[in-house]
């Protein structure tokens, strides 16, 4: 859980949230290649996810991917094929609804 004066991010609210610069891994693709790729979260389209390596910038497809998204101590698994929407309207949708 990422934690503030002004938010809180947990694994039940973090669709609608921000996930630039979060620190992220591919636990789990449809591409075997993509495993393991880790790296800061430094972009994100309505199909895309684009995570910074050490070898440079590598764009991820949401709908092939679930992403280990570290929250502090706490370990997320994001499934990025729930969530094919345009960043902003992302965090309008599940900004609206308790849980998200």
């Amino acid at each position: 859980m990422l934690k503030s004066k002004n938010y809180c991010i947990g694994k039940g609210n973090l669709a609608c949230h921000e996930w630039i610069g979060l620190q992220a891994k591919v636990a789990e693709s449809t591409d075997k290649s993509r495993l393991g790729v880790k790296g800061k979260i430094v972009d994100e389209t309505k199909n895309l996810v684009v995570i910074e390596t050490k070898q440079g910038e590598k764009r991820i497809p949401k709908r092939e991917v679930k992403l280990m998204v570290k929250l502090g101590e706490e370990k997320v698994l994001l499934d990025c094929s729930k969530l094919l929407q345009r960043p902003e309207d992302r965090i309008k949708y599940f900004g609206g609804k308790k849980n998200g």
